[in-house]
């Protein structure tokens, strides 16, 4: 397990989301993510994973989202994309399984199904994000075209048509952050996937390959206006040479709500950051 720190100079998901503050005479910001200090750790340890407070400034009134929460970051030297989502699956079903094994009295108090839990075991589908947009539009959603993010009701009804979790891959390269690397065989999609869970709970798992060599990350943070020193120790990971590799980011509080199912990700925090509430 390696810590990596709550205040950075940099943003891993881009700066709109960033909560400012200063760090003596310096511009600092409370952390959306550790990925990039872990994919410095993964270059040395080979396998590691944080668990620590994120923070994002994200103006939604929804039951899934929270200001402040709390995620799981693994990230792995030499594995690549296929690789990574068989971690994500099969972490999650050993979550799941275990939860079913060890708290059966704590999920009837709360009067959850679990035969809808009996059923998540590793493998979980897999559909591409052009597969979905073709979906979306078959059920009859002309609110997106390709190039679009999902909302809420678009993962919902992705979801809706699967008993497991589902991930949903290759974005747009458009749609995702600089770090991801390309598809081999398209420029326009990258090796991400979203993980989403069963019966309206949304996107549990984050990951994706990372970009591993230097010219090609050099030319998305350019791309991406991100041309800074904050960056500078990040792409100099690569400087003489790097590996393969990748990682993901498992929201707890959502991953709780869903197991739990729970009506509001807020019941799954002692103390929830909403958009409107700082007190107590």
């Amino acid at each position: 397990k390696v810590y990596p720190p709550i205040f950075t100079g940099s943003a891993p998901e881009g700066t709109t989301e960033l909560f400012a503050t200063k760090y003596f005479d310096e511009d600092a910001y409370l952390s959306q993510s550790g990925q990039l200090y872990m994919e410095a750790a993964a270059m040395a340890l080979g396998k590691v994973f944080s668990f620590g407070p994120t923070f994002r400034a994200e103006k939604s009134k929804t039951k899934r989202h929270l200001i402040e929460f709390w995620m799981i970051e693994p990230e792995m030297a030499f594995v690549e994309f296929n690789e990574n989502l068989e971690v994500q699956e099969n972490y999650v079903s050993f979550v799941v399984q275990s939860v079913l094994e060890n708290c059966k009295i704590e999920l009837e108090t709360l009067g959850r199904d679990t035969s809808k839990l009996e059923q998540i075991k590793a493998p979980f589908p897999r559909i591409t994000y052009d597969e979905a947009i073709q979906f979306l539009k078959d059920k009859g959603f002309d609110d997106i075209e390709w190039g679009d993010d999902f909302g809420a009701p678009h993962e919902t009804a992705i979801a809706e048509s699967y008993d497991k979790p589902v991930f949903i891959t290759h974005y747009p390269t458009s749609l995702k952050p600089f770090y991801m690397q390309p598809a081999p065989d398209r420029e326009d999609v990258v090796l991400c996937a979203d993980l989403i869970a069963p019966e309206g709970y949304g996107e549990i798992i984050g990951g994706s390959e990372r970009i591993h060599d230097l010219e090609l990350l050099e030319s998305r943070l350019k791309e991406h206006g991100l041309e800074s020193d904050a960056y500078k120790w990040y792409a100099e990971l690569r400087k003489y040479g790097s590996v393969p590799h990748s990682g993901f980011g498992l929201g707890l509080e959502r991953t709780v709500a869903w197991i739990c199912g729970s009506p509001h990700v807020r019941e799954t925090i002692p103390f929830p950051r909403l958009l409107n509430r700082l007190y107590p």
